[in-house]
């Protein structure tokens, strides 16, 4: 079990909430000290969190004591929108026994769940990783005339009507709004909509006919929609700048409005 609580607001550490009360047994990893590589900044080049490079993915696995044939749970208080990085992030590395525990912390307290302060010390173990091809793209091969290029943030961010964090407001010319939050129901502690309805929802979107590649502000909720499509049975792959990284580079393009 791992929790991946994170804030994007810099006033609330996940590691903060993490010693307050977490799922017993729950090792924690961090987004922008475990689950991304040097140099991410706002408005940097690199965007805001930049894909780790192998060794330092096998150094973080290898600190929680992992095996390949560990299964791995991943959770958060945000529906999964943090803590789908790290279920990709393995899958990304051949590590398939990873699951996103549904509903996550708010489900698990809403339930009366019991919580820890307890540390695991795990042994560490030597874990071997290898990126595997396709899963994730560098900026240049983005390609919106050949790939359905799926945008997960907020509309209102997609559109171009506000964007409080990165350089440059709108989306990638050709992209398709795909706000990652229409994965979940409307419940109070909402979790993702059944397969059925998650196939329905990409396919309307294009799915099923060219590739999926998504993107977010910075490579971290484009996840949910990479497992939203797992789920639908659809494939998808990574653009890990994301809009952080594409809209910090002058030459290249940006589109606004609903289109």
């Amino acid at each position: 079990m791992v929790d991946v609580r994170w804030y994007l607001d810099p006033s609330r550490r996940g590691r903060d909430e993490y010693a307050r009360g977490h799922l017993p047994g729950a090792s924690f990893l961090d987004v922008d000290a475990d689950l991304a590589g040097p140099g991410g900044a706002r408005g940097g080049p690199l965007g805001r969190h930049p894909w780790p490079p192998e060794a330092k993915v096998s150094q973080v696995l290898g600190a929680l004591g992992l095996r390949p044939s560990d299964l791995v749970v991943a959770y958060d208080d945000q529906s999964g929108a943090i803590a789908a990085r790290l279920w990709y992030l393995l899958r990304a590395h051949g590590h398939e026994a990873v699951a996103l525990l549904d509903g996550g912390f708010r489900k698990w307290t809403a339930e009366e769940r019991p919580l820890s302060t307890e540390v695991p010390a795990p042994s560490p173990t030597t874990y071997p990783v290898r990126l595997r091809p396709g899963f994730v793209l560098a900026k240049g091969e983005v390609d919106a005339s050949r790939d359905l290029v799926l945008d997960a943030r907020a509309g209102e961010r997609y559109r171009g009507e506000s964007e409080p964090i990165d350089p440059r407001p709108g989306h990638i010319p050709g992209a398709r709004s795909a706000p990652f939050t229409e994965n979940l129901t409307a419940d109070a502690v909402p979790l993702f909509r059944p397969s059925s309805e998650l196939r329905a929802r990409y396919e309307a979107l294009g799915a099923g006919t060219r590739e999926p590649v998504v993107y977010c502000g910075s490579g971290v909720t484009a996840c949910h929609d990479l497992l939203a499509l797992h789920l639908a049975g659809l494939g998808g792959r990574l653009y890990a700048g994301s809009w952080s990284e594409w809209s910090s580079d002058p030459t290249l393009p940006v589109a606004t409005g609903p289109e």
